[in-house]
C-alpha cells in the first residue's frame, strides 16, 4: 500500500480476484443451500450413460454405413473450410492478434466496470447493466445477470465485428471473391457464437439443471435423429398430412408426364374468368407453398375471386431423370399451358412464375416469340423471379469452379439430394435457421413446432443434376439469359428482348434469395407492358400474405423509374397485401366470364381424371 492507494501490484490482480469471488459465489452459495443429494448422483450419472450409449450406437450405425452420412453433414468439410477461411484472413497475424487483445482487455475493464469489478472499484449500477454491443441472441437477462456470461458474449460480439471489418478493409481482393469471403466470415462467426455452446450459454445451464439434464438427453434424440435423416428439422414433421390438413384445396390431377403432375382446382363460384391460370412453382420446392392451408393458401383466394386455376406438381427427380436438362422444363411449361388450352377449348392462358420456374417461364415467353406462338400466353406473372443475374445475392457465393464442382461429385447418380439445397439455403440465414434451432431442439430440449410453412421448408425436393449444373453455370455465374441468342431451348436461339407478353413483376423487400434489385432488371430486358410491385418481407411471406391477414404492405409507381432506387422514391406505399391489387390487374388483361361447369368443373360426368389433388408428384420423396 502506498499514500495515494494499492501499489502497481496490487492493482494489477485486484480486478481478476474480484472477478474470479464474483463468478465462483453462486455456485458455492447453492452448493451450501442444496448438497447434491444421492438421488441426484444417481440421475446425472444415468444422464451420462445414456447420453454415451446413443453416441456410441449412432457411431456404430457409421461404422456399419460409411455412405449414410451426408457428405454436407460431414464435420471434415467444415474444419476445412474454417482453416482455409483462419489462412485468408489478417487475424492470423501476429500484429493483429496483438492489437485485438489490447483493444479486448479495454472492452473487459468496460464490461466488468458495470459490475463493479473495473479497476476503479465502483459499485453495481442500479437496474441492468448497460452493455457496448447488443444482439437478439443475447437478449435474455441472464446473459446480463452474471459478468461472466456478459463478458462472454460481449466479446464474442466484439470479435465478429473486428473480422468482418478485417474483410471490408482487405487489399486486393476482387469484388466477388470480398463477397465471397463477407459470407464465409459470417458463416463461421455465427456457427462460433457462445449460445450454441452449452458451457457458455447461461440458458442453457440453468435448464440443464432444471432438469438435472434431461433436455441434453431429449436434445441428443433430436440431433441423432436428424443425423441419420441428413437434415436439420424444423419442425414436427408428424403433425402434418398432405390432401388432409396441409394442399387441401379441392380439385383433380387432369394429366401428367414423367416431369410433372397437372391439377385443377374445383371451382367455388358460378362465373369464372374465361382465361385460365396456370402456375409454375420451383421444383427445388413442393407446389404447395400456395396451398398451405386455407387461411394462407393463394390457390384457395384465387379460385374464390372466379380464377380458374390449375398447378403444376414437379416430380422429385430420381436416376431415371439424370438426362433432364432446362429444355426439359421449358418443354414441360408448353405442354402444360397447351393441354390447358386444349381441354378448356381457349385461346391462351394467364401464366405464373416463382422463382427458377419464373426463370423458366422468361425462357418459354422468349421461346413462344421466336416461333410465332405468342398468343398462347395471354398474361405473365413473376413472383421474386430473376432473369439477370448480375445482382443475385449471396446464392452468387455458391458458383465458383470449386463449388460447382463438389455439386457435381454429390451427385453421381444423376440427381442432387435436395437436402444439399435445404442445406445452402439455411446457410444464407443461419441464425435463424440453422443456429436458432441447434439451441432450442438440441441444448434446450425443446419439442419441435407444428408449423406449416416450417414443414414446408424442410419437405425438400431432389434436382436432375445435368439440368442444376446448367443453371448454376449458365444462368448465376455466366448471366447468359439476358444475352440475345446466348442460350438455345429446343434448339431454338432465345432472346428476352422481343417478349411483348403483359406482365406483372412481384418482388420482395427484404427476400434474401432473389433481391429485389436483382428482380427488378427483369423490366431492363421486357418490351411489353410492365407492372411492378414491391412487397413487403420476404422471398416466401412477401408471397404468401393472404388479405385477410392484415399484415406488411406493397408498394406501387404510375411513373416511369428507370431503377429500383427511383422506384422506390416516388413509390406509393398500400397497406396489406398485394393480391387484390394482381387480380385488379389480371381482370384488366381479360374481363371476359363464362359460366363455371363441364370442364371447369374438374371429375365431373364424363370427364377422365387421373387421381384427387394433391396428387402422387408432391408425396414422392
Amino acid at each position: 500500500m502506498t499514500e495515494d492507494g494499492p501499489d502497481p501490484f496490487t492493482n494489477m490482480f485486484e480486478a481478476p480476484a474480484k472477478f474470479a469471488r464474483a463468478l465462483f459465489a453462486p455456485m458455492s452459495a447453492a452448493n451450501a443451500n442444496a448438497p447434491l443429494r444421492p438421488e441426484d448422483m444417481q440421475h446425472w450419472a444415468e444422464v451420462g450413460t445414456k447420453l454415451q450409449s446413443m453416441w456410441m450406437e449412432y457411431q456404430a450405425e457409421q461404422m456399419a454405413n460409411p455412405q449414410a452420412l451426408a457428405s454436407y453433414f460431414d464435420p471434415s468439410r467444415w474444419m476445412r473450410m474454417a482453416e482455409d477461411w483462419y489462412r485468408q484472413m489478417p487475424i492470423a497475424d501476429p500484429a493483429q492478434q496483438q492489437a485485438l487483445m489490447q483493444e479486448g482487455m479495454a472492452l473487459w475493464q468496460q464490461v466488468l466496470g458495470q459490475y463493479g469489478l473495473g479497476a476503479d472499484g465502483q459499485p453495481v449500477a442500479e437496474g441492468e447493466p448497460d452493455l457496448p454491443r447488443k444482439d437478439r441472441r443475447f437478449a435474455d437477462p441472464r446473459w446480463r445477470a452474471h459478468p461472466a456470461y456478459a463478458l462472454i458474449h460481449q466479446t464474442y460480439l466484439f470479435l465478429a465485428e473486428r473480422v468482418a471489418e478485417m474483410v471490408d478493409r482487405m487489399e486486393g481482393l476482387s469484388d466477388d471473391k470480398r463477397e465471397q469471403l463477407r459470407f464465409t466470415t459470417r458463416a463461421i462467426t455465427e456457427a462460433a457464437s457462445p449460445s450454441n455452446f452449452p458451457l457458455l450459454n447461461p440458458v442453457v445451464m440453468e435448464r440443464t439443471l432444471e432438469t438435472r439434464g434431461d433436455n441434453l438427453v431429449k436434445g441428443m434424440e433430436h440431433l441423432l435423429a436428424d443425423l441419420r435423416r441428413g437434415q436439420l428439422s424444423h419442425t414436427d414433421a408428424s403433425a402434418f398430412t398432405l390432401g388432409e390438413n396441409i394442399a387441401v384445396t379441392p380439385g383433380k390431377v387432369v394429366h401428367e408426364t414423367p416431369l410433372y403432375q397437372l391439377i385443377q382446382y374445383s371451382p367455388t363460384t358460378e362465373e369464372a374468368m374465361a382465361t385460365p391460370l396456370v402456375i409454375f412453382p420451383p421444383w427445388i420446392n413442393r407446389f404447395y407453398i400456395l396451398d398451405l392451408n386455407a387461411k394462407k393458401s393463394f390457390v384457395r383466394w384465387a379460385v374464390d375471386q372466379g380464377v380458374s386455376v390449375f398447378m403444376v406438381s414437379w416430380k422429385s427427380a430420381d436416376a431415371s431423370m439424370k438426362d433432364v436438362i432446362w429444355d426439359d422444363y421449358v418443354r414441360g411449361q408448353i405442354d402444360a399451358i397447351d393441354h390447358i388450352r386444349e381441354r378448356l377449348d381457349v385461346k391462351s392462358v394467364h401464366t405464373i412464375g416463382y422463382c427458377v420456374a419464373g426463370t423458366t417461364l422468361a425462357a418459354t415467353l422468349a421461346l413462344l416469340h421466336r416461333r410465332g406462338e405468342q398468343d398462347k400466353v395471354k398474361s405473365a406473372t413473376f413472383f421474386t423471379a430473376q432473369v439477370d443475374f448480375e445482382k443475385a445475392g449471396e446464392l452468387l457465393n455458391f458458383v465458383d469452379d470449386n463449388q460447382l464442382g463438389m455439386v457435381k461429385a454429390m451427385s453421381a447418380d444423376g440427381y442432387l439430394d435436395g437436402r444439399y439445397m435445404a442445406a445452402t439455403f439455411n446457410l444464407l440465414r443461419g441464425t435463424d435457421l440453422i443456429w436458432n434451432y441447434v439451441v432450442n431442439n438440441y441444448l434446450l430440449g425443446e419439442d419441435y413446432p407444428a408449423f406449416d410453412l416450417l414443414h414446408w421448408n424442410g419437405d425438400v425436393t431432389n434436382l436432375p443434376a445435368k439440368w442444376h449444373q446448367q443453371y448454376l453455370r449458365d444462368l448465376y455465374r455466366d448471366n447468359k439469359l439476358v444475352e440475345a441468342d446466348a442460350l438455345s431451348v429446343d434448339n431454338t436461339p432465345i432472346d428476352l428482348g422481343i417478349v411483348e407478353t403483359p406482365t406483372y413483376v412481384q418482388a420482395g423487400k427484404e427476400d434474401h434469395i432473389a433481391p429485389a434489385e436483382s428482380v427488378w432488371k427483369i423490366t431492363e430486358h421486357f418490351k411489353g407492358p410492365l407492372k411492378f410491385v414491391l412487397a413487403g418481407s420476404g422471398h416466401i411471406a412477401g408471397v404468401v400474405n393472404p388479405p385477410e391477414a392484415g399484415k406488411y404492405q406493397y408498394w406501387t409507381n404510375d411513373g416511369a423509374p428507370r431503377s429500383l432506387a427511383e422506384f422506390r422514391e416516388g413509390a406509393e406505399e398500400h397497406p396489406g397485401s398485394w393480391w387484390p391489387d394482381w387480380v385488379d390487374w389480371l381482370r384488366a388483361q381479360d374481363g371476359e366470364t363464362v359460366p363455371a361447369k363441364g370442364k371447369r368443373k374438374p371429375g365431373g360426368r364424363g370427364d377422365k381424371v387421373i387421381e384427387d389433388a394433391p396428387g402422387r408428384y408432391v408425396a414422392t420423396r
